[in-house]
């Protein structure tokens, strides 16, 4: 994942202003969710059943294989008898799959058979098969015949027959399982047939999509349901992904996943001997190099919309399994991440409006920040986390998570600069930001505005962040614009936080202008700041496990007077 790595991508930065709007948020109205809901009851009707009927396979063409390892540590905990994920946990003994308190995210994980690939990875087959006889028995007493939206979603279904495929020994080894299996398997196939445009668009919808094709390629007699499923999976894909190859909720995390369900699906291909269809190998082509443009320099993703800091080894894996070689995308124009690489000094910048509610859920309000490395180590970070990385999480501290306050940016009167809602959605604020990169023998800069405090405080924030030549100085400046808009002549507080890894011990300076940044066995790094007063305070950060970890965080503090302000600030590298 090294910057220079990489063949037959071009990742040149293009110089020159460009203006990103997000566009109107076409949210679900009232009349598309009742179209869902009455689509979703319609299963239960005697109707939905006789579609569900038809003759069932014997068995199935074979198993393909799953080109992404599972986590042993993981697996190990089912053998020891609880199925662990994101800070959650249920005891396999008397789990059943039926409706209990959890987090929808840790249900959608259950019902997906997505632990079966951490299972597999535990030990050999005649060990961690009877685990997984056992939880499919449990699903299909459920849910086998009982068609009900918690388990029979489309985007689960579509996941269910990926993870089923690829991991058929470990469930259908018995004679007692495999017809009824297989039968599941072929009625939640026809299911899908009907249901799967009916998926949440984004992600969900490629989900629900990619089981249609992986059934047909999976089901001897699956030709125009595979032709049916490409159909469709083009269409959901073309929706899904930006231009630039981003997911449309701007989630590492959900970037990552859908790379991983496009991998599986082309090893279904494999299987069949099959060439994948020219969409499919276009949306990997293009969704990788986003994906490693998130990266530090550690190899692991930096902190955005609610994501925990991955590690470079997951990454790997997905990569690897994604087929593709490129480089790291350097200037996203849609998706909204801007990545500045000089020397060993890393950026990543959110450059871009928060995704729209139609397309998130738990969506963050980061606009302007950022995150730097320095070689292997992490100096600026966001406090990262969420639900995206720890269902355990109090709900309150969940929710400061996404604040703009929890990640390295201005912060004006104590708000957000953008509206974050207890439901998980988004408000009004940001709706436009202004960029301009340059690219030079000198280094590597950005200019960056948005209007997210134009309507109620009447200014613009502009950022402009250089790393010169070498990487060892970053420059930064922070202005609040007067737009003319909004109330005028009150005075408001300002911020301006640089959350700190751990690991790097900082220090005030005497004189309130500076700090002095070690970092635990990396270099000495002086901060400067005009403008403001220079201060250290407590944070806290989520690891790539969404464990809270505390930390300190430098933030320089004043007052906006009614004709804005303007706050200089460096990084400079010792030794």
């Amino acid at each position: 994942m090294n910057d220079a790595g990489g063949s037959g991508f071009d990742d040149r930065v293009e110089p020159g202003r460009r203006l990103i709007s997000v566009e109107h948020d076409r949210s679900h109205s009232l009349a598309e969710r009742l179209a869902g809901r009455v689509h979703a009851l319609s299963w239960r009707t005697p109707v939905h059943h006789f579609r569900l009927r038809g003759r069932y396979p014997l068995k199935l063409f074979d198993v393909p294989a799953d080109p992404i390892e599972g986590l042993v540590r993981l697996g190990g905990a089912m053998l020891d008898g609880e199925i662990l994920w994101q800070g959650e946990s249920v005891r396999i003994e008397d789990y059943d799959f039926r409706p209990r308190t959890m987090s929808t995210a840790f249900s959608d994980h259950l019902q997906s058979f997505a632990w079966l690939r951490d299972l597999s990875a535990a030990g050999p087959r005649q060990r961690v098969a009877p685990i997984a006889e056992l939880l499919a028995k449990r699903w299909l007493d459920a849910f086998g015949k009982q068609i009900h939206e918690f388990a029979w979603r489309p985007d689960l279904w579509g996941r269910r027959i990926l993870f089923w495929g690829c991991h058929a020994p470990l469930i259908m080894s018995s004679d007692e399982l495999r017809t009824p299996l297989l039968n599941t398997l072929s009625r939640g196939a026809r299911h899908l047939d009907n249901s799967a445009d009916k998926a949440a668009p984004g992600l969900a919808r490629v989900a629900a999509w990619t089981g249609v094709v992986a059934a047909g390629l999976l089901i001897p007699g699956g030709e125009l349901r595979q032709l049916h499923g490409e159909k469709g999976l083009e269409r959901a894909l073309a929706d899904a992904l930006h231009s630039d190859g981003g997911i449309v909720s701007r989630s590492p995390v959900e970037q990552m996943d859908l790379i991983g369900l496009l991998a599986m699906l082309r090893k279904y291909y494999e299987m069949r001997g099959q060439r994948p269809p020219v969409p499919l190998g276009e949306a990997l082509a293009m969704a990788v190099p986003p994906l490693l443009g998130l990266t530090l320099g550690d190899g692991g993703l930096s902190s955005w919309q609610g994501a925990a800091p991955i590690d470079g080894g997951r990454i790997d894996a997905v990569v690897t399994a994604s087929g593709v070689r490129a480089r790291p995308l350097r200037q996203s124009r849609e998706w909204g991440y801007q990545r500045l690489s000089v020397g060993h000094t890393r950026i990543i910048a959110d450059a871009a409006p928060p995704p729209i509610s139609r397309f998130a859920h738990d969506a963050c309000a980061s606009t302007l920040g950022f995150e730097m490395s320095d070689g292997p180590w992490r100096l600026i970070v966001n406090c990262g986390g969420g639900r995206g990385a720890n269902n355990a999480l109090h709900p309150d501290l969940a929710q400061a998570l996404r604040s703009t306050a929890a990640h390295s940016t201005l912060v004006l009167a104590d708000s957000h600069s953008t509206a974050v809602h207890p439901d998980g959605t988004l408000g009004k604020g940001v709706t436009e930001v202004e960029v301009e990169r340059q690219e030079d023998m000198h280094g590597s800069q950005i200019d960056m505005r948005h209007d997210g405090y134009a309507r109620r405080y009447g200014f613009a924030h502009r950022r402009r962040i250089e790393i010169a030549a070498g990487g060892r100085e970053v420059h930064g400046q922070d202005q609040l614009l007067p737009t003319g808009r909004g109330p005028r002549g009150e005075e408001s507080g300002f911020a301006i936080r640089f959350h700190l890894a751990p690991g790097v011990d900082v220090s005030a300076t005497a004189d309130g202008g500076g700090a002095l940044l070690r970092i635990a066995e990396g270099a000495l790094w002086r901060f400067r700041a005009t403008g403001g007063e220079v201060g250290v305070e407590d944070s806290l950060w989520i690891d790539s496990r969404g464990r809270p970890q505390p930390t300190r965080q430098l933030v320089i503090s004043g007052t906006a007077l009614s004709d804005g302000i303007d706050v200089k600030w460096a990084f400079a590298r010792s030794g």
